[in-house]
C-alpha cells in the first residue's frame, strides 16, 4: 500500500495505490468538518462508511467521482483483494478552509453543493457521477507520472485543480432525471452485470431482460444516471481491466488484449493510448521496471 499526502489550496490529498496478494482493510477517518471527494482509477474496491451505528456500502467503484461531508465521527474503510486493488485520489476541504476561499470558488461549493456546506448531520451523502474521460485520464496521469522531487508535486497539484474543475463542470452541466429509486437500482443492477462481463457483454435486449427495463428506457436512463451510454461504458471497463491486467499479472499485451475482448492488438492498443497517454507495452515496461 503506496500513500502520498499532499496540500493543495490548504486542501488535504491522499493519493493512494494498492497491489496486495491478500485481502485487507484500509481505513480513514476525517479530522474534524470537511467536505470531500473521492475519484477511483482502475480497480474496483468496496468502500464502507459507517456513522450513527448506520453501515453504507458502495460497490463497483471504478470510475466514479464522489463527495461527501464528513467528520470526526465518521469512518471510511476500502476493502482490498488481489482481484480488487486499491487506485484512488481523496481530496479533503475543511468547511473553514471552503468560507476562506476567494469569493468566486467559495461561489462554487455553495451553489453546487450546499447540502454539503450547510450539513445537517455526521454524514451527508452528496453527487455521485461517472467520470469523464478527460477526469479518468486525469487520475491515470496522477498514477502514470515518472517525475520526481518538486517538479512531480508541481505536477499533481495541477491534476488535483483539473479534477475539481472537471468535477463542478460535469456537477453544473448535469441533467435532473425523474428516476425513481427503484429504476435507479436497477441500473446500477445494469453497471454491474456489464461490469462484470465486459469481455463478452450482454446485448441491450439481453439486459434490458435481465434488469426488468425496456430498452429504450435503459438505454437513454444509462446515459442519464452514468454521464455516458452502455457500450461506451463496457469500453471503459475493458480499457480499465486491461490497465489492472498490465500492472497486475504476468500476461503479455496481446494476452491482455483478448483477456478484454480485442481481438485486433492495433485497436487495443489505439484505444489504450487514447485513454491512458501511454501505449500498453510502455505501462507495462514501466511497472516491471518499478517492481525490479
Amino acid at each position: 500500500m503506496t500513500t502520498d499526502i499532499i496540500e493543495v489550496n490548504n486542501f488535504i490529498v491522499l493519493i493512494e495505490q494498492s497491489n496486495s496478494d491478500k485481502e485487507f482493510v484500509q481505513r480513514c477517518e476525517i479530522d474534524g468538518d470537511a467536505v470531500g471527494f473521492a475519484f477511483y482509477g482502475s480497480g474496483n474496491v468496496e468502500l464502507e462508511i459507517k456513522h450513527n451505528d448506520q453501515t453504507k456500502y458502495l460497490m463497483n467503484t471504478t470510475g466514479l467521482a464522489i463527495s461527501f461531508f464528513g467528520n470526526q465521527k465518521v469512518g471510511f474503510a476500502h476493502k482490498i483483494t488481489p482481484e480488487k486493488p486499491l487506485q484512488s485520489i481523496s481530496i479533503f476541504a475543511k468547511l473553514k478552509t471552503i468560507q476562506n476561499l476567494p469569493q468566486t470558488e467559495k461561489e462554487i461549493f455553495e451553489k453546487q453543493l450546499p447540502e454539503l456546506v450547510n450539513p445537517n448531520s455526521h454524514f451527508v451523502k452528496g453527487p455521485t457521477l461517472f467520470m469523464t474521460l478527460e477526469m479518468q485520464l486525469a487520475v491515470q496521469k496522477v498514477f502514470n507520472t515518472t517525475y520526481t522531487g518538486n517538479t512531480r508535486l508541481l505536477f499533481l497539484k495541477s491534476q488535483i485543480n483539473e479534477l475539481l474543475a472537471h468535477y463542478f463542470a460535469l456537477l453544473s452541466s448535469e441533467k435532473k432525471t425523474d428516476l425513481t429509486e427503484k429504476d435507479k437500482e436497477k441500473l446500477f443492477q445494469a453497471k454491474d452485470i456489464v461490469s462484470t462481463n465486459y469481455s463478452k457483454p450482454p446485448t441491450i435486449t439481453e439486459l434490458s431482460k435481465l434488469i426488468g427495463l425496456n430498452s429504450n428506457k435503459l438505454k437513454k436512463n444509462f446515459k442519464d444516471l452514468f454521464g455516458i451510454p452502455v457500450y461506451k461504458f463496457i469500453h471503459e471497463e475493458r480499457l480499465n481491466k486491461a490497465y489492472e491486467l498490465l500492472c497486475n499479472s504476468e500476461k503479455t499485451v496481446q494476452e491482455t488484449a483478448w483477456d478484454v475482448g480485442y481481438e485486433s492488438l492495433s485497436s487495443f492498443s489505439n484505444a489504450f493510448q487514447k485513454k491512458f497517454g501511454s501505449r500498453p507495452n510502455e505501462v507495462r515496461k514501466q511497472f516491471f521496471s518499478n517492481k525490479s
